[in-house]
């Protein structure tokens, strides 16, 4: 599985994305394909800069004069009209650029999206930057993306509101469960555009997965600070070997619960961040049958899951353990089947893809055509066979 790594040691941003992609390989000429078509006034190009004495690339867009901020209708239309994007490009950067919407209408408590004004994130850009950066990691045959943690930097931006404090709220409604910190230089370093598209398309934060490095690239922001140097930088490779990790192990006994109580303790716990959940039967004491409770767990969230186990449920005890675990790398893909959009979950084994189909799309296509679930998940399988 070919897999691309953003380090952000001076946070992220769309531009900075393109720029860091096309830097590592990315085709200039099928960027500017899928670009020109798009249905709105704006002007794009690269050129070479240093940033702290590295050579980086800039990519820049430059907005017709008279522009107007654009509507999260108008930006839909443009990207809906574009014909030189794949079906999968148009869905995920719709997708993206309306969570911007969404986060900018609950910071400023809009109930409709449609009525939300970006003013700054309202130009073309924001459209190209997140266009640009899916046209890139197609062309790069990029399966899975990972990140480091987001340096999001300090101090306060100039917005048409007004001074706001740096991370924007926008961009921390947007990040809510990514790893971040900041390092103190005193500006934005991570954009709501840059947040946006690295919470949709990151299946995890943190080291650098082990992978056979192919290519790296360097995209630069548009100051050269005295910190650091301003760039974010790609690794291009094929995944290695998946690395060992600790998690912790929750358990607890029970024989005196209403056994109903169950389901509503796994929802719980796995909406509370559990990375499994799982039931066994045992005998207890007395020979009284009873369920043993298990749940696995990142160290972080322990706690909480012991909360819920003790608030849930009628034990009085439970016990945790710290495991080691390996796990494959996999992401979620959309395919277009024959029974329209079904989520793929896709994992990579010695550098074979392994392509199975969401439990809940297949029931889904099984009561919508009438066919036999058994049936629709093996012509899925076959489907999966026959996509890259």
């Amino acid at each position: 599985m070919r897999i691309a790594y953003f380090q952000c040691p001076s946070g992220i941003s769309g531009d900075m994305c393109i720029g860091a992609l096309l830097s590592a390989g990315a085709p200039a000429k099928a960027l500017e394909r899928a670009l020109k078509k798009i249905p709105l006034g704006f002007k794009t190009g690269a050129r070479d800069v240093r940033r702290m004495g590295l050579a980086a690339l800039k990519f820049d867009v430059g907005i017709d004069k008279g522009s107007k901020p654009l509507g999260w209708a108008e930006m839909k239309d443009a990207v809906e009209k574009t014909p030189s994007l794949r079906e999968e490009t148009r869905r995920k950067g719709l997708s993206i650029i309306k969570s911007i919407f969404e986060a900018e209408a609950k910071v400023h408590g809009i109930r409709h999206i449609e009525d939300v004004h970006l003013h700054e994130l309202g130009s073309p850009d924001t459209v190209v930057d997140v266009l640009g950066t899916l046209v890139c990691l197609d062309a790069l045959s990029i399966d899975a993306v990972y990140s480091s943690p987001l340096n999001l930097g300090s101090g306060h931006v100039h917005a048409e509101h007004g001074v706001l404090p740096v991370p924007a709220p926008a961009t921390a409604l947007l990040l809510k469960g990514v790893p971040v910190y900041s390092s103190g230089i005193p500006y934005e370093l991570t954009t709501p555009t840059g947040a946006a598209l690295i919470k949709s398309l990151s299946s995890g934060f943190g080291p650098m997965p082990a992978m056979k490095l192919e290519a790296s690239g360097l995209g630069a922001g548009l100051r050269d600070l005295k910190e650091c140097a301003n760039v974010l930088r790609v690794f291009i490779g094929e995944a290695g070997p998946a690395a060992a990790e600790s998690v912790t192990v929750l358990e607890t006994n029970i024989d005196d619960m209403n056994p109903q109580i169950y389901g509503h303790l796994m929802e719980k716990l796995l909406k509370a961040g559990a990375l499994d959940v799982f039931l066994t039967p045992v005998i207890m004491k007395k020979s009284r049958p009873g369920t043993k409770v298990s749940v696995l767990s990142e160290e972080k969230n322990a706690h909480e899951m012991k909360r819920i186990l003790f608030r849930e449920t009628t034990t009085l005890g439970v016990r945790c353990y710290p495991v080691e675990r390996t796990v494959l790398h996999r992401e979620i893909k959309t395919v277009d089947t024959e029974f329209g959009p079904v989520r793929f979950k896709i994992s990579s084994i010695e550098g074979k893809a392994v392509k199975s189909p969401e439990y809940d799309d297949c029931v889904k296509a099984a009561k919508k055509t009438g066919l036999p679930l058994r049936e629709v998940i093996d012509r899925l399988k076959k489907t999966g066979k026959n996509r890259r």
